[in-house]
């Protein structure tokens, strides 16, 4: 709730949803500029109810942050096909549902912002991660594609790949761990399991600095098409960087040789 917040206190209106609209509404000042609704994002007639809402309270919508996520910790055999598919509902079935619904006001006015949260792992795989790291590379994919299609339209995209923030994400509120744990990945995702309880709500991320510059990066014209939040964020992207730089060298010979002659 604190990009909401920041907004309203910046002189935005706000609609602000969650599965409890009571709880959002609670979270949050009071204000005239302030729309509270309910969505489950996975429920398509509930996006499609509250941006209807929205439409007819304030008139458009010119900003969306799509920031609904869960996660699933544990190694990807260990991760069932139940606990797989919903984190894909929540994080990929939600985007998708919520930009469909937001995106018909946005072409009719050529002008709108799509900000979708991803992660630093959606651009960095890692242990114990590997279900999780899928719903948020697939948001990548999906982002990028749709920069390319919108941006002739007047509407931009911008992905946000934040880091270990200090919120309540490890502490069960938002993550599930995978309910079969496997001794042989005792010493990889098992450690990654402890580690991130131990580690719950010592993040080094500030989420109010983090959400101050979504914030800022909201409808402006040179917002960027990737925003990595957070020291371990940039750290994380400029080893992949240099991984895929690597690897792409070492098989530039195999990879071209497979093309037609000239």
């Amino acid at each position: 709730m604190l990009i909401a917040e920041t907004a309203l206190a910046d002189g935005h209106n706000v609609v602000a949803t969650a599965r409890d609209a009571a709880a959002a509404r609670a979270a949050l000042p009071d204000s005239e500029r302030l729309l509270t609704a309910a969505l489950d994002v996975s429920d398509i007639d509930q996006a499609q109810a509250a941006v209807s809402t929205a439409l007819e309270t304030f008139g458009s919508i010119d900003v969306l942050v799509n920031n609904a996520g869960r996660g699933v910790l544990g190694a990807v055999e260990e991760v069932s096909d139940a606990e797989a598919r919903a984190v894909f509902e929540t994080n990929v079935f939600g985007v998708l549902n919520v930009t469909r619904a937001v995106l018909p006001g946005m072409r009719k006015r050529r002008t709108g912002h799509i900000i979708n949260f991803s992660s630093v792992g959606g651009f960095a795989g890692s242990i114990g991660w590997g279900v999780y790291n899928g719903t948020k590379f697939a948001v990548e994919g999906i982002s990028e594609a749709l920069a390319l299609e919108l941006a002739p339209l007047g509407i931009q995209v911008t992905i946000v790949e934040p880091g270990y923030f200090r919120t309540d994400f490890l502490d069960g509120s938002s993550l599930q761990f995978a309910a079969t744990a496997l001794e042989d990945y005792a010493e990889t995702s098992g450690q990654m399991r402890d580690r991130a309880q131990a580690v719950s709500h010592q993040q080094p991320g500030d989420p109010r600095a983090g959400a101050r510059v979504v914030v800022d990066i909201g409808g402006r014209a040179d917002a960027p098409l990737r925003l990595p939040l957070g020291a371990d964020a940039v750290e994380r992207i400029e080893a992949k960087l240099k991984s895929v730089a690597a690897n792409l060298d070492q098989v530039r010979q195999q990879s071209i040789s497979t093309s037609f002659a000239g």
